[in-house]
């Protein structure tokens, strides 16, 4: 995890600075930059992630993208608070082949119970990849335990 990070006042939060998601060991993205409402992740594309076209798998990217929003959400969350996703869209603007890819997530509207993000891929050049955006749902007590 990123030297970077800033403490959150959340568990989970904290557990996700602690290590890398085993998704994150499967797909192999790293976070380089995590804290007060914004993430980014970074994912060197190879062949491995290529779809039956010979270019990268879309839910790659939606996938990155997830993991920069979810984790900048996490990092607006107060001590016994946890969340879930209820909504997530991505539009392919371009597609990738064999990229340094940053996906770079911002909370955007954060309330009591109802959050946006949203979520920019860009390459190795700055050339925007997709777009995403999240809507998420705080969870408290009862909804939280556990997570």
């Amino acid at each position: 995890m990123s030297d970077q990070a800033t403490a959150g006042g959340s568990t989970l939060f904290q557990r996700m600075m602690q290590r890398r998601p085993p998704v994150g060991d499967l797909i192999g993205f790293e976070v380089t930059e995590a804290g007060d409402g914004h993430t980014v992740v970074a994912l060197q594309a190879g062949a491995q992630h290529f779809n039956p076209m010979g270019t990268l798998h879309g839910g790659i990217l939606c996938d990155i993208a997830d993991a920069a929003m979810g984790i900048a959400f996490a990092s607006t969350l107060g001590p016994g608070e946890s969340f879930t996703t209820v909504e997530l869209k991505i539009n392919f603007l371009r597609p990738v082949r064999q990229a340094q890819l940053r996906a770079e997530g911002r909370v955007v509207q954060r309330g009591r119970t109802i959050g946006y993000v949203e979520c920019g891929i860009t390459d190795d050049n700055g050339k925007l990849i997709a777009k995403s955006n999240s809507t998420c749902l705080v969870l408290r007590g009862e909804q939280a335990a556990g997570r």
